[in-house]
């Protein structure tokens, strides 16, 4: 929340002067927790790897000894191990009947009181009327959302009135040469089931 805020700072007319105990989190060697390690998930597993951080994940199928040892992920057999331990909880599910509100209250309150949790998945993922009581009390320090429920949020949301959350508008894809693969993506499967072909891009394989 530092870099939100402090931007707020450095642009803002009343700003006389940078105060010098303005600090944030450290990224490097901290704890993430990324819970839906598929090919996105795994993908965030190589960067965070950058920074030297512990990865730990939970997955519906545990990935290969080789996949794991190659960004250093650990499994958690339990959620409840990642929620405790993790500085930063990234979710990265897909929204199914399973996932529905898989973040509430008892999943916050198991979270450390310094952790922040970042949802990159689908808004409803996170029960928002527990993420808006967690961050209000502190339970969490912060929350970082791309995706919220309803897009966009109602302007009288509770989570839009908080200091201690970043919301994007749904931008994680949003880049030119993204757009672009996804198209080309899309072509590439179209064109395969026209022609009688496997699907390159299959949501739920048979």
């Amino acid at each position: 929340m530092c870099s939100h805020s402090g931007c707020q700072i450095a642009v803002s007319p009343d700003t006389k002067y940078f105060a010098v105990n303005w600090l944030g989190v450290e990224v490097t060697k901290a704890t993430l927790g990324i819970i839906g390690m598929g090919n996105i998930g795994y993908k965030v597993a190589q960067r965070a790897r950058a920074f030297n951080m512990r990865i730990l994940y939970r997955n519906r199928n545990r990935r290969r000894k080789e996949e794991e040892e190659a960004v250093g992920a650990h499994y958690c057999e339990k959620m409840e191990d990642l929620l405790q331990q993790s500085d930063f909880v990234m979710l990265v599910v897909n929204l199914t009947p399973e996932t529905h509100k898989l973040i509430g209250k008892k999943e916050l309150g198991l979270m450390k009181p310094t952790a922040t949790l970042i949802n990159i998945s689908r808004g409803a993922v996170i029960d928002q009327d527990a993420l808006v009581e967690a961050l209000q009390n502190k339970v969490i320090r912060a929350a970082a959302l791309d995706v919220t429920y309803p897009e966009p949020l109602p302007r009288d949301h509770p989570l839009l009135k908080l200091n201690n959350i970043i919301i994007t508008p749904h931008i994680g894809t949003a880049t030119v040469q993204a757009i672009r693969m996804m198209a080309e993506e899309a072509i590439a499967n179209i064109l395969a089931v026209l022609n009688g072909q496997p699907i390159p891009s299959e949501v739920f394989p048979k």
